[in-house]
């Protein structure tokens, strides 16, 4: 094999640009260069600053709960190492390296390509995932965990909170044993229960400006600066400010819909976040390949992951997994949750619910962010 052959093939699995891509590349970078013609020459240690400010040294950690039934909140904490990420940010251009951005480029280039869902206040969208995450409980006076697997579909108002008239059902499948360890008694006994339509009951927290339902999520901005604003509104000098705008970014784009025009600039938006980069094989919990983009909390020392069918671009769920044993608590590699949006769909109402329940399933965590402390 000869030396431009192995060039070629450096980096393949990265989405080959368009026309349309490298002509914008290309004006950006004439830009660039005129501008720095133009300008006087900046000390050394000043031009060092924009090149680390496009590594994104973010640590992170987001641990959200929207949990239904008898009790759900959200809870967001989240941690962060190296504020020099939030230093540089002030007094550079933000800008993502192409390689990093370009399966969010795709996504928000093929919004356009896919039916849109119109739905009506006082309608529902009706979603359908399968999700996987780790259970924490007591056994035999011991700690003990496993990764429990289930299908929801879940019912959700298209104006107002989640809790306003929602409703689900769950159907627990085959639960999987926490790498390293047996499965639990109680994670047998669970495997295969299936519960009735419930509502969604308990405490949605989110100030206003990060509801998810449809009417919200129709009045933000149609252009990628506008929603990058949305994403960082409130921050302000927050130096955990680009984590909380990546999980807002998951919070949209799961149990959660937008118009085409809306979704194009969030993908377009989320490319700028420092700290996104690609995964070129991921996984969701249904089992569907595809290309990721993701974060890394080396505090938690665990990736998320957001997944990409990889001919489509069309959204398929999400995943965390362990990048450091020591701080996991788990082998590196190790799934630790996975979330697939399977479809999509409005429905005029959602199915009746004959009684308050009080079962375990409600307990179940729907939200996309949701990890058991710890995580």
């Amino acid at each position: 094999m000869d030396e431009m052959t192995q060039v070629n093939r450096l980096r393949c699995e990265v989405p080959r640009p368009g026309p349309a891509e490298l002509r914008a590349e290309e004006s950006r970078l004439l830009s660039e260069i005129a501008a720095l013609g133009a300008a006087p020459t900046a000390p050394p240690a000043r031009r060092a600053l924009r090149p680390a400010s496009l590594t994104g040294n973010l640590g992170l950690s987001l641990r959200t709960s929207l949990a239904v039934g008898a009790g759900a909140a959200v809870v967001v904490g989240l941690g962060f190492v190296g504020a020099d990420s939030y230093l540089l940010r002030e007094r550079t251009v933000q800008m993502a390296p192409v390689a990093m951005s370009a399966v969010l480029q795709r996504a928000a280039d093929t919004v356009s390509l896919r039916d849109e869902l119109r739905p009506k206040p006082g309608q529902f969208l009706a979603y359908e995932l399968q999700v996987m995450f780790p259970v924490r409980l007591k056994e035999g006076g011991k700690d003990v965990r496993y990764l429990d697997r289930s299908r929801f579909r879940v019912w959700l108002p298209v104006a107002g909170s989640p809790l306003d008239g929602g409703v689900m059902t769950s159907e627990h499948l085959e639960p999987r044993p926490f790498p390293g360890e047996p499965l639990p008694a109680e994670a047998e006994r669970r495997r295969g229960g299936a519960g009735a339509p419930s509502k969604l009951t308990g405490y949605d927290i989110r100030p206003d400006h990060q509801r998810t339902d449809y009417v919200s999520l129709s009045r933000l901005p149609t252009d990628p600066e506008g929603m990058r604003e949305h994403l960082y509104r409130g921050l302000g000098r927050d130096p955990l400010a680009d984590y909380k705008a990546w999980g807002s970014v998951g919070s949209m784009i799961t149990q959660a819909y937008l118009p085409s025009a809306q979704r194009a600039a969030l993908f377009r938006a989320a490319g700028t976040i420092p700290g996104v980069e690609t995964v070129d094989e991921a996984e969701d919990a249904a089992g569907r390949r595809g290309v990721a983009v993701a974060m890394v909390n080396r505090l938690g020392g665990v990736r998320h992951e957001y997944i990409f069918d990889p001919v489509t671009y069309l959204y398929l769920g999400e995943r965390v997994v362990v990048v450091d044993e020591s701080a996991a608590g788990a082998p590196e590699g190790t799934l630790l949750s996975s979330t697939a949006q399977l479809k999509v769909e409005v429905a005029d109402r959602a199915p009746e619910v004959a009684a308050p329940a009080s079962t375990p399933e409600q307990h179940r965590p729907l939200n996309r962010d949701t990890q058991p402390e710890g995580y």
